[in-house]
């Protein structure tokens, strides 16, 4: 199923994120985790790319696992900053054998060494080069508080843009810990006149050591509340899972009740984390394949 027909069908949506192994001798531990995240009924599953493409060889064999074997409908994810349009129409080519639908089109990180190649120099041009190619629903990210290569909020609004007018279906949000950000981020983007479903992407922080990586490597804005949990619980890893998940768990609240209804979670590949936020918000889901037009 294509992801705007899962948001065509559903007001609210809760999905999640996994990553493939670096190692063939990983998968099968990876593809356990993953499968039971897709037993909580997730309305679809991202698999994510390793910079450079460095997992490319398991993204799609666990998508495809996953689609075939757990039922989930699947958005694997694509880099192109090192890719080259012969290797992305053998990838889409994959796709369509594989009966998937919907394709995360990113640059991805430029490697060690700045090696690239020379077809794809932005998203905005994989996801012209797939629209072109295929009909496969095009997924792009976001960043609520500007990427860290642009020069201003402005600047990285008009490159979404025209990731938008490329071809790109829908959005998916890059963490962030304070939602006001978000809020204003949507302001800014709707006055550009992007109009495609944004998808909220919430990262539950659950141990203290995993904070710090993601501030060195998102330049991620973490609000003092956050920090006091974080400096308080840090030392304590099972309250310091709870403290998490709960900050998290209460992030997704106040966006569902301000209308931002699609939320993705990045699970780091933890079955009990995806699990804890699930318990923490059922009720305020709707049933399985409920439609607008059945309410």
């Amino acid at each position: 199923m294509k992801i705007t027909e899962v948001f065509r069908r559903k007001d609210i949506t809760l999905s999640f994120e996994v990553f493939p192994p670096k190692r063939a001798d990983g998968f099968a531990a990876v593809e356990q985790a993953a499968k039971t995240i897709a037993g909580l009924d997730p309305d679809f599953m991202s698999v994510t790319y390793g910079a450079g493409g460095t997992t490319d060889r398991y993204t799609l064999a666990l998508a495809k696992s996953l689609q075939d074997e757990a039922g989930v409908t699947v958005l694997p994810h694509l880099t192109c900053v090192s890719a080259t349009a012969s290797y992305v129409e053998n990838v889409l080519g994959r796709l369509a054998a594989d009966h998937i639908e919907n394709i995360m089109a990113l640059r991805g990180d430029i490697p060690e060494g700045g090696r690239t190649a020379e077809d794809f120099r932005y998203a905005s041009d994989l996801i012209r080069f797939i629209k072109e190619r295929s009909d496969l629903c095009i997924g792009g990210a976001c960043y609520p508080e500007g990427h860290v290569e642009s020069a201003d909020k402005a600047h990285d609004i008009r490159f979404l843009k025209e990731k938008v007018d490329a071809g790109c279906d829908f959005l998916t949000t890059q963490m962030f810990f304070d939602n006001t950000i978000l809020f204003n981020f949507l302001y800014r983007a709707r006055e550009a006149g992007i109009s495609v479903p944004v998808v909220a992407g919430i990262m539950p922080v659950t141990a203290a050591a995993q904070l710090k990586r993601s501030i060195a490597l998102s330049g991620t804005n973490v609000p003092e509340r956050f920090r006091a949990i974080v400096d308080h619980f840090g030392t304590n890893p099972p309250a310091m899972k709870q403290a998490g998940i709960i900050y998290a768990s209460e992030q997704i609240i106040d966006l569902i009740a301000n209308g931002v209804t699609h939320i993705h979670v990045y699970s780091m590949n933890k079955p009990d984390v995806a699990a804890g936020i699930l318990n923490n918000i059922s009720a305020m889901l709707p049933a399985a394949g409920c439609r607008h037009e059945d309410r």
